[in-house]
């Protein structure tokens, strides 16, 4: 039987006034390793499979700041042989509003063989609002082809569009996605987005970091890291590396904390 699960997490100033999650979907108040708060998604049982639909709402109130990572990696999972489940579905909305700071840091989205995915994470953000962002996906477990993933990320800051882009891996995803102009043979895919007002006055210069990562500025004041590597350890390792690579840019921006 399909699964429909939400987790709804709203931070203020002054703490978390709504902390809930439902299904697989569990949430809990952690340590912050500084100033706000801070929750973990621990996954509660295994999901999603097909036909699942599960979603997580966050909404970050004027002036607060919020961490949200998870305890393990999410693995999308076939659902019955016969398909007739259909595709999981997994929708993220971020709302962070004025002065308010997210740090968006959960950990890798697995697409084991026979899985088929629907992502979508939706961020709307406040003028003065800041943002990190890391997505990190991991097309198959080790020694496996991987499952189907369609993935769609889109950003608007003070109701106009910052960023819409959307990429389809696997079986049934449009041709040319593990050819050398996208993936050329990698397993893992990740970006880091980091958006913040500074960044208006004091741009991010384009540049290669490493051979198999990118950062490219973006109209409005934001960047963008995108990265393919052989495996997820590898992966985390640039994305990690971005850190130390602007480390005065981002201590400018207010986004040095980021882990």
């Amino acid at each position: 039987m399909s699964v429909r699960a939400t987790a709804r997490i709203v931070a203020t100033r002054a703490g978390l006034p709504v902390l809930a999650g439902e299904g697989p979907l569990a949430v809990r108040r952690t340590r912050a390793e500084g100033p706000g708060s801070r929750v973990t998604v621990v996954g509660a049982m295994s999901a999603p499979l097909g036909g699942d639909r599960l979603a997580v709402e966050v909404e970050v109130r004027d002036g607060a700041r919020l961490t949200v990572d998870s305890a393990a990696a999410t693995v999308a999972l076939p659902g019955r042989r016969d398909g007739a489940d259909g595709p999981a579905h997994y929708d993220v909305r971020l709302t962070v509003r004025e002065d308010a700071r997210l740090y968006w840091l959960p950990e890798q989205l697995i697409a084991a063989h026979g899985s088929e995915l629907r992502m979508r994470t939706r961020v709307e953000l406040a003028a003065t609002a800041r943002l990190v962002l890391r997505e990190e996906q991991i097309l198959g477990r080790h020694g496996e082809p991987p499952g189907t993933l369609l993935s769609r990320l889109t950003v608007h800051r003070a109701g106009r569009p910052l960023l819409d882009q959307e990429a389809g891996y696997g079986p049934g995803a449009p041709g040319g996605w593990d050819g050398g102009a996208v993936l050329g043979g990698h397993r893992a895919v990740g970006q880091l987005l980091c958006v913040a007002p500074e960044f208006e006055e004091k741009p991010v210069a384009p540049r290669m970091l490493g051979d198999t990562a990118v950062l490219t500025p973006l109209a409005g004041p934001a960047f963008l890291v995108t990265a393919v590597a052989p495996d997820a350890l590898r992966l985390r390792r640039v994305l990690d590396g971005v850190r130390e690579d602007l480390w005065g840019d981002v201590h400018v921006a207010g986004l040095d904390a980021y882990r």
